[in-house]
């Protein structure tokens, strides 16, 4: 049986660029490899999966929270690479799963493990319960060189932990941290994590 995959990293980790890397091969192979992303990741474009390094290519597949996956429609698909897997629900992680059982084929799925809060995505936490492979994809952290394992949201330059769970942005909006800096940078800026 082919196998679940979730890629999990830090802002900036380079998830993304992993991604088309493996699109890549796959293709020079001549083999069939779909993309598909989250419909409300919009920051490229409505189809664009972007990497901060400059590649990018289009999704095959828009992903909605009630999307239904028929294995049929992937019947003749050698891998699927899913970006932003954060972002699914768990039904669709659930479909994920059973296209590895059939037609069966590898499923690897990119995204981050934990919101700015320090809190689990939906999409995240049904990976973690479901895959057969867990990869961390690493990053030092923004401010020192030990190894980044949380999300800073800044606003204005200032650690923030309000507003909703998804809200796209990049570098002005998010770093990569280790837990000593993001305390670090709350306890200066006199706000208390609920960690």
């Amino acid at each position: 049986m082919a196998k679940l995959y979730f890629r999990h990293g830090t802002m900036d980790s380079a998830k993304t660029l992993n991604l088309l890397a493996v699109a890549h091969n796959y293709r020079s192979q001549g083999k069939r490899v779909l993309l598909l992303k989250p419909r409300l990741d919009v920051r490229f474009g409505d189809r664009q999966i972007a990497s901060r390094a400059g590649l990018q290519a289009e999704a095959d597949v828009l992903l909605d929270r009630d999307s239904i996956l028929d294995p049929a429609d992937y019947a003749d698909v050698d891998c699927l690479l899913v970006d932003e897997a954060q972002f699914l629900s768990a039904s669709v992680v659930e479909q994920l799963r059973h296209l590895t059982k059939k037609p069966g084929f590898p499923v690897i799925c990119y995204g981050l493990r934990t919101d700015f809060r320090t809190r689990l995505f939906e999409g995240s936490r049904r990976l973690l319960e479901l895959a057969d492979s867990i990869e961390e994809v690493k990053v030092t952290c923004q401010f020192c060189n030990r190894k980044a394992i949380l999300n800073l949201r800044m606003a204005g330059g200032i650690p923030s932990l309000e507003g909703e769970q998804i809200e796209l942005g990049g570098n002005d909006c998010y770093a990569p941290v280790c837990y000593n800096c993001y305390d670090a940078r709350f306890a200066v800026s006199g706000l208390a994590t609920d960690m």
